[in-house]
């Protein structure tokens, strides 16, 4: 692709609205969450498959972490410690279905919640 053609293509949808903050953080999730449900379904055969979500799951938990714990996030102070609590959870529970003790159901609950309340308030545009 040149030059000419990234130009077009990137005016091409000038109707389509731009995604906000929040929206994005909505898309993550559901990517991240759509990719642990069909390889948990995959059972033992798309372990390999499971574990590259999980280590995409635990990426973005850690990056949510690092955003709460930080100075300049305006997140109210109880809402920060609860985000950081469901990282370090998610991140724990990882090392548990990577060893084959658990299943990854409850991080897809985690965030299906998470995306839900990123929906509600603000939705995903």
């Amino acid at each position: 692709m040149n030059a000419t053609t990234l130009a077009k293509t990137a005016y091409s949808a000038p109707d389509q609205a731009t995604r906000t903050a929040r929206g994005t953080e909505y898309e993550v999730f559901a990517r991240i969450t759509h990719r642990l449900k069909t390889a948990a379904a995959l059972g033992d055969a798309g372990f390999s498959t499971l574990a590259r979500a999980l280590h995409d799951n635990r990426r973005l938990w850690s990056t949510l972490a690092a955003d709460v714990a930080g100075p300049g996030n305006l997140l109210p102070a109880p809402l920060r410690a609860r985000i950081f609590y469901l990282a370090e959870f998610t991140n724990q529970h990882t090392r548990k279905v990577l060893a084959g003790d658990c299943g990854a159901e409850v991080l897809v609950d985690i965030n299906t919640a998470i995306m839900r309340g990123l929906r509600q308030e603000g939705g995903a545009s």
